[in-house]
């Protein structure tokens, strides 16, 4: 895990690092967050902890998994073309399209533009203090966690187009294991909390019931 954690902390970034402020409510429970990593056991270190509220966990987290997702996608970028990557897609089956406020109509991207925008558009939320108030006595906004479960959507796909894409060059870097650990800690903390609909996992259940089935023999919940 102390491996996982270190891959992170030197690789470089594909947006600029999303930080929080020291000294507020969600920087400590990033480093709650952090040190529960520490125990191996992602399927419990997602869980939210005693009297927190939901919202400030999510946020934190939110924060984090965008974070961890640009570095991830960052160590790879240089390979993923326009020409190698002509469309945003996880395999032969699953095409996803882009849209956003500015772009009703879903248009067609290549994988690289697809990701510049969708991470460009999480920034912004993250930025945007009436969705992800700095403070703890500001108010988050009443469909704050169907904003979440839209970031949440789409920062899965990122995974998907790096599992059907670029797993052979993760595996040259010798990454592998630290993007296996990442999705697992990804996809315990969205199934805990119901935030992607299980037909939108469908090109990485083969690889869900993979990774995660060690843990439920040891036991985990």
């Amino acid at each position: 895990m102390a491996d996982f954690l270190g891959f992170f902390n030197r690789n470089k970034t594909f947006k600029p690092k999303k930080r929080l402020a020291k000294g507020t409510k969600r920087h400590e429970l990033h480093k709650m967050a952090k040190a529960t990593l520490g125990s191996g056991n992602l399927k419990s270190a997602v869980k939210l902890p005693d009297k927190e509220p939901l919202t400030e966990w999510l946020a934190v987290n939110t924060v984090d998994f965008f974070n961890q997702i640009n570095l991830l996608y960052g160590s790879i970028v240089e390979f993923c073309t326009p020409t190698c990557c002509e469309i945003m897609s996880a395999g032969p089956k699953y095409e996803y399209l882009w849209a956003d406020e500015q772009n009703k109509k879903p248009v067609k991207l290549s994988a690289r533009d697809y990701i510049d925008r969708l991470m460009t558009w999480v920034q912004g939320i993250l930025d945007d203090e009436r969705v992800f108030p700095p403070r703890s006595d500001m108010p988050f906004p009443k469909n704050f966690q169907e904003i979440v479960k839209k970031i949440f959507k789409r920062l899965f796909r990122v995974y998907a187009h790096i599992y059907y894409s670029h797993f052979q060059k993760i595996v040259s870097l010798g990454e592998e294991a630290h993007l296996n650990t990442c999705f697992k800690h990804f996809y315990y903390f969205i199934d805990e909390f119901r935030l992607v609909e299980k037909k939108e996992l469908a090109p990485l259940s083969p690889l869900i019931d993979n990774l995660t089935k060690g843990d439920h023999e040891k036991g985990y919940n």
